[in-house]
């Protein structure tokens, strides 16, 4: 399952730059045509590419410390939604079920069991 959420994390994260991208085409054309407000769309697309980086670091980090990955991930898909709303539809469900998996797939220890000794040191 880690590294499921690792693939969807990673997934995520680039459909969400993408979207980010968009983002800043569209405001970049409406400031181009001067409509009003184009340039915090242009803001939000640059939150939403930084959410979408988010989302690769956090996939990456899926295999190794899961719990801090599950919360990047459900923090950049609620970050992205947030920011692009509709250019975020492919990458934040993609994200939240990559939180999901990281954050159920954890490995866990069980109560009780000894921790791994370490092999004892030849003598010198």
């Amino acid at each position: 399952m880690l590294t499921t959420a690792l693939v969807l994390g990673i997934v995520g994260g680039v459909f969400g730059i993408i979207g980010g991208l968009a983002a800043m085409l569209v405001g970049g054309l409406g400031a181009a045509f001067e409509a009003q407000d184009s340039g915090s769309i242009v803001g939000w697309g640059f939150a939403a590419v930084f959410f979408g980086v988010a989302g690769i670091v956090g996939g990456a980090l899926a295999r190794g410390a899961s719990k801090t990955a599950a919360l990047l991930l459900l923090l950049s898909c609620v970050g992205g939604f947030i920011a692009v709303e509709m250019a975020w539809l492919i990458a934040g469900p993609l994200l939240i079920v990559g939180a999901g998996l990281a954050w159920f797939g954890r490995r866990k220890r069980a109560f009780g069991s000894p921790m791994p000794e370490a092999e004892p040191k030849p003598a010198p």
